[in-house]
């Protein structure tokens, strides 16, 4: 048998790849618009940029309302997200409860007063739906990595 063969075979049994390497992309993802909240430009009224709370003006793209906070969070998020890539079992778990982190966010966003000090870290409207399709994008990815990598697991492959 060739050495091609047989890391043909290696790689069909990586039943994690899934989720690992969809963890990787979220991380990076949140590590990229951690860093974009922080150049001139990207954001918009970046003169405006503070540390925290509603009064922030600053907007990635000129939608999502940021803050020093907020990108750190991204910067951390990426950050976390990358280091659970490493395994198929805590990029599951980076993926889904990830996601319901970001769900609790959307609830949090619709709930409270945008003008109050409850928004401290701060979000718009834009950001509440951003919050919720990366909730239910990245449950969805960790629910499809987790039956991917244990469908293969109970077959045998």
């Amino acid at each position: 048998m060739s050495a091609s063969g047989s890391n043909t075979r290696a790689a069909s049994r990586d039943t994690g790849a899934l989720a690992r390497t969809a963890a990787m992309a979220v991380g990076a993802v949140f590590l990229l618009v951690g860093v974009l909240g922080f150049v001139p430009g990207i954001t918009t009224s970046y003169d405006s940029l503070s540390f925290a709370g509603h009064m922030s003006d600053a907007k990635l793209l000129g939608v999502f309302q940021v803050s020093v906070l907020h990108n750190v969070v991204h910067l951390l998020f990426g950050v976390v997200g990358l280091a659970m890539a490493r395994r198929t079992a805590s990029a599951v778990g980076y993926l889904i409860g990830g996601g319901a982190v970001y769900l609790v966010l959307w609830l949090y966003g619709l709930l409270i007063d945008k003008s109050s000090t409850a928004n401290f870290v701060p979000v718009n409207s834009a950001d509440d739906w951003l919050h919720l399709v990366l909730g239910l994008g990245m449950i969805a990815l960790g629910v499809l990595g987790r039956r991917a990598a244990s469908r293969s697991r109970v077959s045998g492959r």
